[in-house]
């Protein structure tokens, strides 16, 4: 997957990740995949989530970040201190009260737990509230109207502070997840009618990986503090998104339908613009969603 076959810097990358201990809070679907990814190159993994899965080939325990007892159990458990932690747990369906508990609050109890030790955090690209299309980077305004998202930009402040990393994640796709292509392969794809139809950005969970990995590598000093956008480089608008899926798959183009006034995420509407991640050397593999259909063997195949 992703970094060693299509650059080819396994070896020196290899070299570098057998020297880092990464203690990984959150083993779902982006945490489980960085977890394999990181033991695949030498590193020591160490993952934490609420359930203790069994048959990794990594250490897997069980822990709850919004705790500070369970954090002290696991850090008199380690053998070295890590030097990163990967906060990338998941709030579940929780409203803003699982957000603070699990973004501020976890957050806090990994600063005290291991001081000293930079957090990278996979917070959102929610944060930006636009709703005018506009291309939004690192330095835009972040005024969401939902808490959930304002609680994440509280959370970036607390990592940043202590010389962590925040990466606004696009809508994550891959093998077995894709909201859009679940829905034009089973038939309940439609269109948001309206004059404006608004932009989908996303990143492939192998690129998000590979972003984490890229800044476990780079230089300690040169990313303390920064927030950096995570998306892949073709944002397509809603309606493209289904138009082009339905001429791939070859199936009628899906009807038009009203907006969903209660739909749980904010109706946003701008680019959410990569430039600065790859300035420090990123790229994306798979640069854009509908690229992807061919590009990645697993993706379609895992959906259907």
């Amino acid at each position: 997957m992703g970094l060693w076959k299509r650059t080819g810097l396994r070896s020196r990358l290899n070299y570098h990740l057998m020297e880092k201990h990464v203690l990984i809070i959150g083993h779902g679907y982006l945490g489980s995949a960085l977890a394999k990814q990181l033991h695949a190159g030498g590193a020591t993994v160490t993952a934490i989530n609420r359930s203790a899965d069994t048959g990794t080939e990594y250490t897997l325990l069980e822990g709850d970040v919004s705790d500070t007892a369970s954090l002290q159990a696991i850090k008199a458990r380690l053998a070295s201190e890590p030097d990163y932690l990967i906060h990338c747990a998941s709030s579940g369906r929780g409203g803003a009260d699982a957000y603070r508990s699990v973004f501020i609050e976890g957050t806090k109890n990994l600063q005290t737990t291991f001081p000293g030790v930079p957090v990278i955090f996979t917070s959102s690209s929610s944060v930006y509230g636009q709703t005018d299309g506009s291309t939004v980077t690192e330095t835009s305004p972040t005024e969401p109207d939902r808490e959930t998202s304002r609680i994440l930009v509280e959370a970036e402040d607390l990592v940043c502070s202590k010389g962590g990393i925040a990466l606004r994640l696009a809508g994550i796709y891959g093998p077995g997840r894709s909201v859009y292509l679940k829905r034009i392969l089973n038939g309940s794809a439609a269109i948001e009618a309206g004059e404006v139809s608004r932009y989908l950005n996303q990143i492939h969970r192998d690129d998000a990986v590979e972003a984490i990995l890229h800044l476990i590598n780079y230089p300690k000093e040169e990313a303390a503090g920064h927030i950096f956008n995570l998306s892949d480089d073709e944002p397509i608008t809603q309606r493209q998104c289904y138009e082009r899926l339905a001429e791939f798959f070859a199936v009628p183009t899906p009807p038009g339908v009203p907006p969903d006034k209660d739909r749980k995420r904010a109706w946003t509407h701008k680019i959410v613009c990569n430039d600065k991640l790859k300035t420090l050397g990123w790229s994306p593999q798979y640069p854009s969603f509908i690229g992807a259909l061919t590009r990645d063997a697993q993706l379609v195949d895992s959906m259907r």
